[in-house]
């Protein structure tokens, strides 16, 4: 259980974000305290509902998957039981790689613990072979790190910068 960062600004763009700050809210109208924060957890609902949603479409899930958004700090805790550590890690990746997230608070179990992968985050001009290259002394091996990056990835060429990616240790 640990707190990752992201890249705010980088990612999936499932929800519209911007900086909330009760002056903000105030100035959209809101007329009191208790207005404002029903407004904040609303957007964190909502917010935190779009991140369930693109979990499952990538065909990941876990038994009790709970996702909790966090506007003020841009902050997702994700909380549950997978079936193995891949399955843990793509769902955190999941959770970070979206534009308004700057870190992920991962609170989740796996049922069937394995090695943990290393995440990398991309920089301009890295390529799958490149970081391959890096992490493993041989650009051929980034067939490995494009497979335990799927479903995220479809395309081994359709990387972005500030994206973090699951390096398996072992290939």
């Amino acid at each position: 259980m640990s707190l990752l960062s992201f890249i705010k600004d980088a990612g999936e763009k499932l929800f519209h974000y911007k900086e909330n700050t009760d002056a903000q809210m105030q100035a959209e109208g809101a007329p009191n305290d208790a207005a404002l924060k029903a407004k904040s957890e609303a957007m964190n609902a909502a917010a935190a509902a779009a991140i369930v949603t693109y979990i499952h479409s990538q065909n990941l899930d876990a038994k009790a998957l709970d996702v909790k958004f966090d506007g003020a700090t841009s902050t997702v805790s994700v909380y549950g039981v997978a079936k193995d550590q891949a399955t843990r890690e793509k769902i955190v990746l999941c959770c970070g790689n979206v534009a308004g997230v700057a870190a992920v608070n991962d609170r989740m179990e796996v049922e069937d613990s394995g090695t943990a992968a290393k995440f990398y985050t991309v920089k301009s001009g890295d390529t799958l072979s490149k970081i391959a290259k890096a992490e493993y002394g041989d650009a051929g091996k980034y067939p490995a790190i494009f497979e335990a990056n799927k479903p995220m990835l479809k395309d081994p060429d359709k990387i972005y910068p500030g994206q973090q990616l699951r390096i398996p240790a072992q290939v």
